[in-house]
């Protein structure tokens, strides 16, 4: 237990971290456009990241022979897009971005502008996807629905739905979007969003909105993805055999020592103990007791290397987000010389444990 403690105040040199690190980054949630030029992969990946500087081929780099990726925050990357080249050409195999996405991504997103009934080169390709039986979560976006008169934007949509649904042998879900009115607005982006945070929670994180109740709140927000990225650190050592045990104490170590750099305050073990009193007498204990067991479990043959490695890779995620949360709380007020109630953040702890669980299991599955 003392040393799981020592790792909060100083973290201590440890290999294992890059292989987590490593892990982590080649295991990201992949959305895989497939689409022609013009169709709209770039707005619709500035929809998701909310950077209107992304585009399709700026900042993506080679993943396959036919194929670029670009991971979203560049410096902490959560998220992965991985855009098909090549769609033209007649020998096309879609072999290696369909391991890239059947090992990493939860979905295959088909964008295809209204307008444009000639799809072949899409169609062959998603042929080829279907024939390899990887891929099991699909979605069709039509967009630029709105540049068409009513009939047209029903019919256009339906004649190419239909020979995607041909392809497939199945009937498929789809969305009808626009990014860019005459007026300066949209048209079906709130579903769009909606439909792909169920497919990958992390995008609501990314794309949190809402009203912050306070400064501090709003303050969070600006560092919310640099703590996602090491709680996903966190979940990918734990999913290493015989790495978990070492790594994760030093990569909330690291966390916490950013967060306090970022918020001008000395993290020293007067602050470490202040800190962790905040957040109840036994949670030190809690967290070393529990933390021991979930890394025995892993040793137990067939059952530890799965079962157990797949839990301890979620509670190690989500304990993680919810200590960098609770961190940048303490943390916060510290900076500006004042005192927040350990009911405070007790509170602050467990929301944030909770809101999170689905975003880990999703992320280390």
């Amino acid at each position: 237990m003392l040393d799981a403690i020592k790792e909060f105040i100083n973290p201590s040199e440890n290999s294992n971290l890059s292989k987590a690190f490593e892990y982590q980054n080649t295991h990201l949630p992949t959305l895989w456009l497939l689409g022609k030029t013009g169709a709209g992969k770039s707005s619709l990946i500035q929809t998701i990241t909310g950077d209107s500087d992304v585009e399709v081929g700026n900042g993506f780099e080679p993943c396959t022979m036919t194929s670029h990726a670009y991971s979203y925050p560049k410096a902490t990357p959560l998220l992965r897009f991985l855009d098909t080249r090549g769609l033209s050409e007649a020998d096309y195999d879609p072999a290696e971005d369909i391991k890239i996405s059947a090992q990493q991504g939860h979905a295959l997103l088909v964008i295809a502008k209204a307008e444009e009934p000639e799809q072949s080169d899409v169609l062959n390709a998603l042929k080829k996807i279907k024939k390899q039986n990887s891929i099991k979560q699909i979605l069709i976006i039509h967009t630029a629905v709105k540049q068409l008169s009513a009939d047209e934007q029903t019919k256009t949509v339906q004649y190419n739905q239909q020979q995607f649904e041909k392809i497939w042998g199945d009937e498929l879900p789809y969305l009808e979007v626009d990014f860019e009115l005459s007026d300066g607005d949209t048209f079906g982006i709130p579903a769009l969003k909606n439909k792909l945070t169920e497919l990958l929670p992390i995008i609501q994180q990314l794309n949190d909105v809402q009203q912050h109740a306070d400064t501090e709140s709003a303050n969070f927000q600006t560092l919310k993805t640099e703590v996602l990225w090491y709680a996903g650190s966190a979940g990918a050592a734990d999913a290493i055999p015989a790495v978990g045990l070492v790594a994760v104490p030093s990569i909330q170590a690291k966390m916490l020592h950013s967060l306090a750099n970022q918020y001008g305050i000395d993290w020293n073990k007067q602050a470490f103990a202040e800190f962790i009193g905040t957040l109840g007498s036994g949670f030190a204990f809690q967290y070393a007791s529990k933390f021991g067991i979930r890394q025995l479990v892993k040793l137990i043959p067939a059952y530890g290397q799965t079962i157990g490695s797949a839990s301890a890779a979620v509670i190690s995620f989500a304990s993680t987000y919810a200590i960098g949360r609770a961190a940048c709380k303490y943390m916060y007020h510290k900076s500006k010389g004042e005192t927040v109630s350990n009911k405070d953040m007790q509170t602050v702890y467990k929301d944030a444990l909770s809101n999170i669980k689905e975003v880990a299991k999703n992320e280390t599955r």
